[in-house]
């Protein structure tokens, strides 16, 4: 989602609910009974690929990381909207889920904004890392620009978010 979209839908409740009546109309948001064993899945995949971001740091594959962030991520979204049961079928609709329901109940809108940079597409994380203008590179190319601090960086607020979330969810799932 656009940046500047994405901060007026979190700056303006009455928009933001709007699209996300939007979303209910096209079938993109549905509405699911609660599951615990699905948001338990959705939270062990979440940190299975934590796991997999790790050895990878220690490996050097740092492109690897990256995509290992973005899964992290994108599972641990998963388990927070379905607490709320609610599931989505893309990321735009998943972000408004999120800042509707956590955004100031423990979800900043710098976390807001970096699942947004993870859900635009994981491949454009490479803009984050400092290549940008070089996605094909990145993703084709033999040649690889990561920086291990950038990467690291990046890890580290994926877990920093990642343990906002847990929190969230077991006072919930409790």
């Amino acid at each position: 989602m656009d940046i500047k979209v994405l901060r007026k839908l979190i700056a303006n409740p009455l928009l933001l609910n709007k699209r996300i009546k939007f979303y209910e109309s096209k079938k993109i948001i549905q509405k699911v009974p609660f599951d615990l064993e699905e948001i338990k899945g959705h939270i062990s995949k979440s940190e299975h690929n934590l796991k997999f971001v790790l050895d990878n740091m220690k490996l050097e594959y740092y492109d690897w990381c990256i995509t290992g962030c973005y899964y992290a991520i994108y599972q641990i979204a998963l388990a927070l909207i379905r607490a709320k049961k609610v599931y989505s079928k893309n990321h735009d609709a998943t972000l408004c889920l999120l800042a509707r329901d956590y955004y100031q109940a423990g979800i900043t809108k710098e976390d807001i904004e970096l699942i947004n940079i993870f859900f635009l597409d994981y491949q454009n994380l490479l803009i984050y890392v400092h290549t940008k203008d070089k996605r094909e590179e990145a993703s084709y190319s033999s040649k690889y620009n990561f920086d291990k601090n950038k990467v690291e960086e990046l890890r580290l607020k994926t877990i920093d978010f990642i343990n906002k979330a847990r929190g969230i969810l077991d006072s919930i799932i409790k």
